[in-house]
C-alpha cells in the first residue's frame, strides 16, 4: 500500500521537500515562519478526508492513498511558503519552482503555459483540486489526455489554434541555447515550415486541434514538438517514488 510522509515538523522544515535534478524549491522555509504568518501547517483531518473522497472519485489515474499523499504534499508546500497567495494555493512562482526542482524544467515560457493549463479557473492560483487533477494528466495521462494537454500548452493565446507565430516563438525560446554564426531566426523559420508541411492537414496555415491530434497519432514523437511540457520518465518516477512511499 501507499503511505505518505508525516506532516512537516518544525525541526524538519528546512530539508528539501521535492526530489529532482534542480536545487531545492524556493518555496521551502521554516515552519516557524509559516506559523508566524498565521497559516496552519496542516489542514484538518476532516477536510483532508473530504478532499480524498471527492478527488478519489473525480481523478481517474490515482487511487485514494495516492490522492492523500498529493494533498499532504500540497499542504506542506503551502504551509511553508512565504507567498501571500499561499493560503489559497500555488502562485506562478511557487509552481515554477516545483516544476524546476521536481521535474527539471527550465523553459520559462513552457512553465508559464503549464501553470495556465493547471489553473483551470484562471484565477492565477492553483488550488489543491487543480493540483491533483492536473498531476493526474501530467504524470499518468492517456495519450488522448496528453494530446489535449500539450495542445493547450502550445496554444499561447487560447484561440484554439497553434499559429506560425506561436510555433516560432516557442521554438526560438527552447532552441536558442548556444551562439551561432548563422542567422538563428532563419533556421527556426525553416523548422516552422517543416512542422506546417507535416502537421497542417487542412492547409489553412495554422494547426487546429484536429491537425495536431492526427499528427501525433501518426507520429508520437510530435507530441512535444514545440517544447518539453511533460516530465521525462526518470523525473516522473523519482517524484512518484518520493511522494508515494511504498510499505509492506
Amino acid at each position: 500500500m501507499f503511505t505518505c510522509d508525516p506532516p512537516v515538523a518544525p525541526s524538519d522544515a528546512t530539508r528539501p521537500l521535492l526530489p529532482g535534478p534542480g536545487p531545492p524549491a524556493r518555496v521551502t522555509m521554516t515552519a516557524a515562519a509559516a506559523a508566524v504568518s498565521g497559516r496552519p501547517l496542516t489542514m484538518s483531518r476532516k477536510r483532508l478526508q473530504q478532499l480524498v473522497d471527492a478527488l478519489g472519485h473525480s481523478t481517474k489515474h490515482f487511487n485514494k492513498g495516492e490522492v492523500e499523499c498529493l494533498i499532504k504534499l500540497f499542504d506542506k508546500l503551502v504551509a511553508e511558503s512565504s507567498s501571500r497567495f499561499a493560503a489559497a494555493g500555488f502562485d506562478r512562482n511557487m509552481f515554477r519552482d516545483i516544476l524546476h526542482s521536481a521535474f527539471g524544467m527550465t523553459d520559462e515560457m513552457i512553465m508559464d503555459r503549464v501553470f495556465r493549463t493547471f489553473d483551470r479557473d484562471n484565477n492565477s492560483c492553483i488550488s489543491v483540486v487543480e493540483w491533483v487533477e492536473g498531476l493526474s494528466v501530467f504524470l499518468r495521462g492517456t495519450m488522448e489526455e496528453k494530446i489535449k494537454y500539450c495542445f493547450e500548452v502550445y496554444d499561447l493565446n487560447g484561440d484554439g489554434y497553434i499559429s506560425r507565430e506561436e510555433m516560432f516563438q516557442m521554438l526560438k525560446n527552447c532552441l536558442l541555447k548556444q551562439p551561432s554564426e548563422e542567422d538563428p531566426d532563419e533556421g527556426i523559420k525553416d523548422l516552422v515550415d517543416i512542422a506546417m508541411k507535416k502537421m497542417d492537414y487542412d492547409h489553412d496555415g495554422k494547426l487546429s486541434f484536429k491537425d495536431f491530434e492526427k499528427a501525433v497519432r501518426d507520429e508520437t514523437l510530435l507530441l512535444e514538438a514545440f517544447g518539453p511540457c511533460l516530465p521525462d520518465i526518470k523525473s516522473r518516477m523519482a517524484f512518484e517514488q518520493k511522494t508515494f512511499r511504498e510499505s509492506s
